[in-house]
């Protein structure tokens, strides 16, 4: 038993904080109010909440290779939703593995010597099972079954495929699986039409899940992006929330109205929609993604055949450069903005930290040729940054009220995105403390109950009796994100206290070792299925 004694409570409802005393025993809350047993903790002039939800994480395989998992509990994370932007490991076959270890290593790593004990989705979720630090949800991604259905190929998916993709949906779903992704700049889930993703959500909905999209564009076709992920919403009867929803690039500086608009109309209209975001400007992905889609069907060995063919490479060239490619959101590419971030050959380490323009004028070639070349050394496992954001959009996207947080974190690489160790802790330091966007009992809820409410999660999200003792404890006055795109693996300050299940993970400000997280499944009524323990 354990009792926080005098904590501010924010209870992750919005409703004003207030003081209590707080009770944990046997991984529940048990009592709020005045007294309480147990080892006491002074919570005087520190605030109990609970614990963040984390709506878009990329730890996909860094939670099982490192399950301390010490960037996500630090910042107060409790429970992360995975499987994100259409591609991850489960449902997976041999060979469609081997495809996405090497398509992913930009994002997750691929560990040498690690155990590739499961293929399907409920196989991965008893490997999560076996001890994390922080709860985790899976999404069931799009482009991964994709790519074991109709593999690489650029084509509308024929309707006995379709039938196909639809069962591995459900079968994902009746595993565990809160709903399904897709990453619709990144292939092959974005050789799917609007008709493909419609009749795959129809599933997820049954299922009693939900959508999330990383849409087609989020440079020059946003709004239009936007507006057919409504669409797929409104046919399919899935609810829908949409992955790190920003307007970035020039074209959509100042633009973030529209898009409100755009989802306000829906929401009344009886849409269920919802959305994530993190509270930093620059985006992160692999730096293949820029790629035109057509330059990379098929998949790695034929990508890089292209890039090294002279001719092919003056076309994907001027796709990027004057067209601006899909995978670059129809913008073209600005390579002052594009810095590499993460390689895995040490060769390549000099461009670590340095735009592709930085870097091609220190060594004197074009942009483009020093940024195929990388990719052919680095056999696509390369990360990058993106410094397209715009301010003004992210604080007006934060105050809707169908917004969550989410870190859309990658782990790995030289200079992660410090996002991936700061975005909650930043939400509380910078919006609340020093700017006011929010409040602190606004931003709490959008980091925590919300979230939980978008999962359908009935014990969780909230400080409430009976409730799953996930809990966060901080101090107002000093809790910030201490990470920056120099040092980006910096713990959170102000941060003494993170319980998952009742566990202290952290206590006094350091990492206990405990391994208290598991699977959060979706079941049948919606509640807390018990982990699989092996």
């Amino acid at each position: 038993m354990l009792t926080f004694r005098g904590a501010t409570v924010v209870d992750g409802t919005g409703a004003p904080a207030r003081r209590a005393d707080v009770t944990v025993d046997g991984g529940r809350i048990t009592a709020i109010g005045d007294g309480g047993g147990g080892r006491v903790v002074d919570a005087g002039g520190l605030v109990l909440t609970p614990g963040f939800i984390d709506m878009h994480a990329h730890s996909d395989l860094q939670v099982l290779a490192k399950p301390d998992h010490l960037a996500k509990v630090s910042q107060g994370v409790t429970l992360e939703v995975l499987g994100q932007d259409g591609l991850s490991y489960a449902p997976v076959d041999d060979d469609t593995l081997a495809a996405l270890r090497a398509q992913l290593a930009g994002w997750n790593d691929d560990p040498p010597g690690f155990d590739w004990d499961w293929r399907g989705v409920g196989e991965y979720l008893d490997r999560l099972d076996k001890g994390i630090a922080v709860n985790a949800a899976y999404l069931v991604p799009q482009g991964t079954v994709r790519m074991l259905v109709v593999g690489w190929e650029s084509r509308p998916a024929t309707e006995s495929e379709v039938d196909r993709m639809r069962a591995l949906v459900a079968t994902g779903l009746a595993e565990g699986a809160m709903g399904m992704s897709s990453g619709l700049t990144y292939t092959p889930g974005m050789y799917a039409d609007t008709a493909e993703l419609v009749a795959l959500c129809e599933v997820v909905g049954t299922g009693g899940g939900y959508y999330s999209p990383h849409h087609r564009s989020y440079g020059a076709g946003a709004l239009a992006a936007y507006a057919e992920m409504v669409d797929v919403s409104r046919r399919s009867g899935c609810p829908l929330h949409l992955a790190h929803a920003t307007m970035n690039f020039p074209v959509n500086e100042g633009r973030a109205g529209e898009l409100l608009s755009l989802l306000d109309d829906a929401i009344a209209d009886g849409c269920d929609i919802s959305l994530d975001t993190y509270p930093y400007l620059p985006g992160a992905t692999y730096l293949s993604a820029l790629l035109p889609s057509w330059a990379t069907e098929g998949g790695l060995d034929p990508t890089l055949a292209r890039l090294s063919d002279v001719d092919i490479r003056e076309r994907i060239r001027a796709d990027l450069e004057d067209h601006g490619s899909d995978g670059c959101h129809g913008v073209p590419v600005d390579w002052d903005a594009i810095e590499v971030n993460g390689v895995r050959r040490d060769e390549n380490a000099h461009l670590v930290g340095k735009s592709v323009a930085a870097s091609a004028q220190e060594a004197g070639r074009p942009p483009a040729e020093l940024y195929f070349d990388t990719l052919i050394s680095e056999k696509l496992g390369t990360s990058c940054l993106m410094h397209v954001g715009h301010e003004d959009n992210v604080r007006a996207i934060m105050r809707h009220a169908a917004h969550t947080g989410g870190s859309d974190g990658l782990l790995v690489g030289e200079r992660p995105h410090p996002r991936a160790w700061g975005t909650f802790p930043r939400y509380l330091a910078r919006y609340v403390r020093e700017l006011g966007v929010l409040s602190l009992e606004e931003c709490v809820a959008h980091l925590t109950g919300r979230a939980a409410r978008r999962l359908r999660l009935t014990d969780r999200g909230l400080v409430r009796e009976g409730y799953a003792a996930d809990l966060v404890l901080f101090d107002p006055d000093t809790v910030a994100d201490t990470a920056t795109f120099d040092e980006p693996r910096q713990a959170a300050a102000g941060i003494p206290y993170v319980l998952v299940n009742g566990v202290p993970v952290i206590e006094d400000g350091r990492h206990t070792g405990a391994l208290a997280g598991h699977s959060i499944r979706n079941t049948t009524d919606r509640s807390l299925r018990e982990p699989h323990r092996t």
